[in-house]
């Protein structure tokens, strides 16, 4: 019982142009391009078909998962013709950045995490923006001292923080690499010149925001003509974006960091009319990826492990599954009041740790050991030994290296971001979730693309009755975040890579579907689909028009404050069992694809 009809949202995307050819077509080569070829209709079909069943996409040799049927094409050519998961995911992401640029882009950060088939090592790369050198504590308060209105913060170039996706992209490929560094941007500059059909979301969500996106003009010229949102299946040109890719293709990541691209978004941020920011060119030049510890915790045989600090993501969802590991979640099943229970607890107790002590850590002294040491979970879950909700929560105790007192963090984290997975044929796993923070960033568009608003990722507030907060914001400092890019190993090898878009609820979506692919014995597709329920501050928020909503009410008579309300997670998982198993979230327009 208990779970989503996977196929509701089906009717919606295709109630638009058929994206199937689209997905075919759009990709088609230029005279003279490589390494660029049409999909068939069909596969594209299937893969929409299977996830309307409730089923995965199989496949044995490898596969795509991502939010938009062209980027997953793009992606999937390039494995097709014997790229590696690096080389897939940049193609993938120019395409993300065109199709669905509210989510993410060129202008916006990342993290990613890598299998490598080849050592069995894991690494993980941080690709967070950066603030200004020229930011202070105090960037997001007004002259007396308070935090500014979220939005007044946000749009502008006050919240620009130092894009990381690009040196990403570029560092991924040195590593990793296979196929030729230009021939990845092809299908991206072709969808951009020759134009591709908008998206019911993207459309609905242009619609939504267009009194902000009207703000800034090189915005509103481009998800307003004519003063009116882009309608759904109108063709959207790019050239723009086309000549900013062709810069990438010909002198890699620097023609973005340096030079006229990076003039321009100096220039953009600084003007803001009305909100300026203070990002520099030295900002830009002085950008660096870089590589973290990856963080793992065990939970039922296996090792979650994925991306440490400055993302607080690998350590909730380790702090949620650690809590619940000595709980028979399997015995009382996905229709259970008091197995949401404990998962809703063990998240509130989780995000109490992170809100008081998470950020950062190349600024700030974090308990990263202590916060998922065995004995400081075992105590943390026998707080959830009850048969009630817990009437209050608060942050832990963990084991430091040395001191530190820190307040409670007050930051703001909406839903927005992307996520893709990608298994290679050589065996090569590859879990990364990027963003431009919230939906459409700063609002300021320049050469084809959005900057984003990363910066209000930090806490608008320094200190809390005198003792500062961890993600207070800082020169240099990468702002908290909560994408949680995951790899799950089984003795060592790889048996699922997942992660979400939707803010802070990121990590409540990857701890639910890592339990009900684990816990509850469902497919990848099913436990993706599940109907959602997350609790990170108590009130408990249940998935709208799924059958959650009949845990209304046994929650509120275990004492929880429950709101019924829409829940875009935005999931793409591919689990790694007698060949692969793709899926994609049916909340969004993404699909996988495989072969």
């Amino acid at each position: 019982m208990f779970q989503r009809l996977a196929g509701l949202s089906l009717a919606v995307l295709m109630a638009g142009p058929g994206l199937a050819q689209q997905a075919a077509d759009a990709v088609a080569p230029e005279a003279g391009t490589q390494g660029v070829t049409a999909l068939s209709n069909p596969e594209i079909a299937a893969a929409y078909a299977a996830r309307a069943a409730g089923q995965p996409v199989q496949a044995e040799t490898w596969m795509v998962a991502a939010a938009n049927p062209l980027a997953v094409s793009a992606g999937a050519e390039v494995l097709r013709n014997g790229g590696s998961a690096a080389d897939a995911m940049i193609a993938v992401q120019v395409v993300l950045g065109l199709v669905e640029p509210q989510s993410s882009g060129l202008g916006g950060g990342a993290f990613l995490v890598w299998y490598d088939a080849a050592s069995g090592e894991l690494t993980t790369l941080d690709a967070r923006e950066t603030a200004p050198l020229a930011a202070t504590p105090t960037l997001f308060q007004d002259e007396t001292g308070e935090p500014l209105g979220f939005f007044d913060a946000v749009v502008g170039g006050r919240s620009v923080g130092t894009p990381g996706t690009p040196a990403l992209l570029q560092e991924a490929h040195r590593r990793w690499g296979k196929a030729r560094w230009p021939d990845l941007f092809q299908a991206g500059i072709a969808l951009s010149e020759e134009g591709f059909a908008v998206s019911p979301r993207l459309a609905g969500l242009v619609e939504s925001d267009a009194e902000r996106l009207a703000r800034r003009p090189q915005t509103a010229a481009y998800f307003l003509p004519d003063g009116s949102p882009v309608p759904a299946g109108a063709i959207l040109r790019n050239p723009a974006y086309a000549a900013t890719l062709r810069a990438l293709a010909t002198e890699g990541a620097a023609a973005f960091y340096s030079g006229a691209i990076a003039a321009d978004i100096v220039r953009a941020v600084r003007d803001g009319q009305g909100n300026p920011g203070v990002l520099s060119e030295t900002d830009l030049a002085l950008y660096q990826v870089r590589e973290r510890p990856p963080v793992c915790v065990s939970y039922r045989g296996h090792d979650v492990c994925g991306m440490g600090p400055p993302s607080s993501g690998a350590l909730t969802v380790g702090q949620i599954l650690g809590m619940l590991e000595s709980y028979d979640l399997a015995a009382l099943g996905p229709g259970s009041a008091d197995a949401w229970r404990l998962i809703g607890d063990a998240s509130r107790l989780a995000f109490a740790d992170r809100g008081r002590y998470m950020a950062d850590s190349d600024f700030v002294p974090m308990p990263t050991k202590g916060l998922l040491e065995q004995a400081y979970l075992a105590q943390r879950a026998s707080l959830l030994a009850g048969d009630d909700a817990l009437p209050e929560v608060a942050p832990g105790s963990p084991k430091w290296d040395h001191a530190q007192l820190l307040a409670d963090d007050v930051s703001i984290e909406l839903p927005s971001t992307s996520h893709i997975s990608i298994v290679d044929g050589q065996g090569n796993v590859l879990s990364m979730t990027t963003t431009i923070e919230n939906g459409f960033g700063s609002r300021l568009m320049v050469h084809g693309f959005l900057l984003n608003n990363e910066l209000t990722d930090f806490s608008f507030r320094t200190h809390s009755d005198g003792v500062p907060i961890a993600n207070r914001l800082e020169p240099g400092k990468r702002p908290r975040s909560s994408m949680s890019p995951t790899i799950v190993l089984k003795d060592g090898a790889p048996v699922l890579a997942l992660g979400s878009s939707g803010g802070s609820r990121i990590i409540g979506h990857v701890a639910q579907s890592i339990i009900a692919w684990l816990d509850w014995g469902m497919n990848i597709q099913e436990a993706i689909a599940l109907p959602h329920a997350i609790n990170r501050f108590g009130t408990y928020d249940v998935e709208e028009g799924t059958e959650a909503e009949a845990l209304k009410a046994p929650l509120e008579a275990l004492g929880y404050e429950v709101s019924v309300r829409q829940l875009n997670s935005g999931l793409h998982a591919i689990a790694i069992a007698d060949g692969l198993h793709g899926a994609a979230d049916p909340r969004r327009e993404g699909i996988a694809l495989g072969k």
